[in-house]
């Protein structure tokens, strides 16, 4: 599995009830230091205009070279600027959708400009929040016509569309595996596909190694983010720190499907130490995947195969140790 760190989790992090955040904020340079420090990680994803914008290719470009980190994704910022408040691909304005698509095929050609192949596309904005608000045969047509001009503008970098069933909207626009599944099928482009963040997929009552399968299936499944919740909210928690069973299953099913992307940390640790923090979810994964190589992939896929429910669940005691 290759790691990698969005900037951001090692900066300062703020809510609505402490919009000042509840830590200093460290200098840029300092918080790629931290990254590049954190062992088994090997990539970075940067927010656009928080982290990265045309004017300042060259300085990301020395960042990188100075670090040995790969950029793995830029992530456009469709969510923290006033003029997404109502939607940016499916915002009733069409002045504001074509400048979703700016915003979206800008950021492709800074992404390739430096080895980049990626783009996340979360559209956190996109929804909505009461009943007779939602516009939900229209907003199906802005979504291709949006999608389509971002990926017809260049073949060499992917989008990938991820989910999330609420927060900011009480109803995010697209909310689960399966919906954004047909949302980049729809497209007719095989350079959309689906980003999976493990707490949004909690979040939806999904299981995380079937949700993979899904995707994998139709070969859409582009990019993963890494954190943990209690299911009710989007809490960015340390990743393993709750669901230790679906994590020793959804690295299972990667290997399994041949997942060949990248497994990214995503976090908000609002109080704790941002670089210890990530750094716990890094050493969790790759230590779990370490356990799994040594305890032998042919003994678990003949688990899975064999769908013996005592079997599994002895299988998954050995492996995290409680039985021999």
């Amino acid at each position: 599995m290759r790691y990698s760190v969005i900037l951001g989790n090692l900066g300062n992090t703020c809510d609505r009830f402490l919009s000042s955040g509840y830590k200093e904020q460290p200098p840029k340079a300092e918080q790629w230091r931290q990254a590049a420090a954190i062992p088994a990680v090997a990539g970075i994803e940067l927010v656009g205009s928080w982290d990265i914008t045309a004017a300042t290719v060259g300085e990301v470009r020395q960042q990188l070279a100075d670090t040995g980190l790969k950029l793995v994704s830029i992530i456009p910022d469709l969510f923290a600027q006033r003029r997404w408040g109502s939607g940016s691909f499916t915002s009733r304005d069409p002045a504001i959708r074509r400048a979703a698509v700016g915003e979206v095929t800008a950021m492709m050609d800074v992404a390739a400009e430096l080895g980049c192949d990626l783009i996340n596309l979360w559209p956190g904005q996109d929804g909505f929040d009461y009943p007779l608000q939602g516009l939900f045969d229209r907003v199906q047509d802005w979504w291709m016509e949006g999608l389509q001009a971002c990926a017809d503008h260049r073949q060499d970098v992917r989008i990938s569309l991820e989910y999330k069933c609420r927060e900011p909207r009480t109803h995010c626009s697209l909310a689960r595996a399966a919906d954004t599944l047909l949302v980049a099928l729809g497209t007719g482009r095989t350079t959309v596909g689906v980003t999976i963040d493990t707490g949004h997929a909690f979040m939806a009552g999904e299981n995380l190694a079937e949700s993979a399968a899904l995707l994998a299936r139709h070969g859409r499944l582009f990019h993963l983010h890494a954190n943990d919740n209690y299911r009710g909210w989007d809490d960015d928690m340390i990743a393993g720190s709750l669901h230790l069973a679906e994590y020793v299953e959804l690295l299972a099913w990667l290997r399994r499907l041949g997942y060949q992307g990248w497994l990214s940390m995503d976090q908000y640790p609002y109080r704790e130490d941002g670089r210890a923090a990530v750094e716990a979810s890094v050493r969790f994964l790759s230590g779990l995947e370490r356990r799994l190589d040594a305890f032998g992939w042919p003994r678990i896929d003949a688990a899975i195969d064999g769908g013996d429910v005592i079997a599994g669940q002895r299988l998954l005691r050995q492996i995290i140790g409680l039985e021999a």
